[in-house]
């Protein structure tokens, strides 16, 4: 009987058909996660390995597991996973688009909403009791509407993103390594290279994926480019933005906020710097955290290696 591993706790919903045609062994929790070499110990004879995007499959771990057919990540991105390892061994990836698409951009523009009018910040001074009156100027924030968005990254996300940015009348720039000369005849999205759309844009999102060609692409240079108003929000991965020359810049007030719901380390330690400063609004990397989409993303992994294993293709196959 094939065996399958799985990192970490699900719901035994999502679990239980898989149950009852192979043998499922799965962490037990759905918060601790599972350390490297736990991983490497536990799957060593499994068939399928169901992970998430924090653990970590280099080419060990992958040449440790000589049984594997298939990884499955519950995730849209894979850079947790050595993709060149895995496709030299024969071992399908697979990951989950297109089912998060909305619901992530709904956060995105959550947490654009967020930064812009210092919602956090403001709740918290509630709770501290530093809420004493009305004032003039208390907590004011930037205006959405009417404002220009920069994209990072015109992908289906990124795309549902602009598309909910035409709600609030903004101009939408992005940039990406292809054109998409459809979307921008239907939607009126504009294409712009890297440096215009830093230097005129409000609102600055990112929505790349992390690749060797985008890790750091946003570090001190990009930065100064943007207006000393504007923000910068990354609801894609913490590699992108060089967390240290962003700190400098919401400092030194060159941008005036940033809204985080990825970080270089996950979970972000305690003590980072970003973590001091009141114009920074953070979440736990939660883009695709609605109920129906998580589910959702299960099910797509688990039918992906249900199908591998039975000698059929999976789709959302990345190798």
């Amino acid at each position: 009987m094939y065996k399958i591993f799985i990192t970490r706790k699900l719901p035994e919903e999502i679990v239980q058909p898989l149950r009852e045609k192979f043998e499922v062994i799965m962490w037990h929790s759905d918060e601790i996660p599972m350390k490297y070499e736990d991983i490497k110990k536990e799957a060593k004879d499994c068939n399928a390995l169901w992970t998430v995007l924090s653990d970590k499959v280099d080419r060990e771990l992958i040449e440790s597991l000589p049984n594997l057919r298939i990884i499955s990540n519950l995730a849209v991105g894979y850079n947790n996973i050595d993709i060149e390892a895995a496709k030299e061994k024969g071992i399908i990836v697979t990951n989950t688009p297109g089912v998060l698409t909305e619901t992530t951009a709904d956060l995105t523009f959550a947490l654009l909403l967020a930064t812009a009018r210092r919602i956090t910040e403001a709740e918290q001074d509630i709770r501290a009791g530093k809420w004493k009156s009305w004032t003039p100027m208390q907590l004011t924030g930037m205006d959405v509407y009417g404002s220009t968005l920069g994209i990072i990254g015109m992908g289906r996300i990124g795309e549902a993103v602009a598309r909910r940015a035409k709600g609030f009348d903004m101009k939408v720039l992005y940039h990406n390594r292809t054109r998409k000369l459809e979307s921008e005849q239907q939607y009126n999205f504009t294409y712009v290279e890297l440096e215009t759309l830093l230097k005129e844009s409000d609102f600055v999102v990112i929505l790349t994926p992390l690749t060797p060609e985008t890790r750091g692409l946003i570090g001190k240079k990009e930065l100064e480019m943007m207006k000393e108003t504007s923000a910068l929000i990354n609801v894609a991965r913490g590699g992108i933005v060089d967390e240290q020359a962003l700190y400098d810049a919401l400092v030194n007030k060159s941008i005036w906020a940033a809204g985080l719901d990825v970080f270089e380390t996950e979970p972000v330690p305690l003590d980072h710097p970003l973590l001091t400063l009141p114009n920074v609004t953070v979440l736990p990397h939660i883009g695709s955290a609605s109920i129906y989409t998580r589910l959702a993303m299960m099910q797509i992994n688990a039918t992906a290696i249900e199908d591998a294993l039975e000698e059929r293709v999976p789709e959302n196959r990345v190798v």
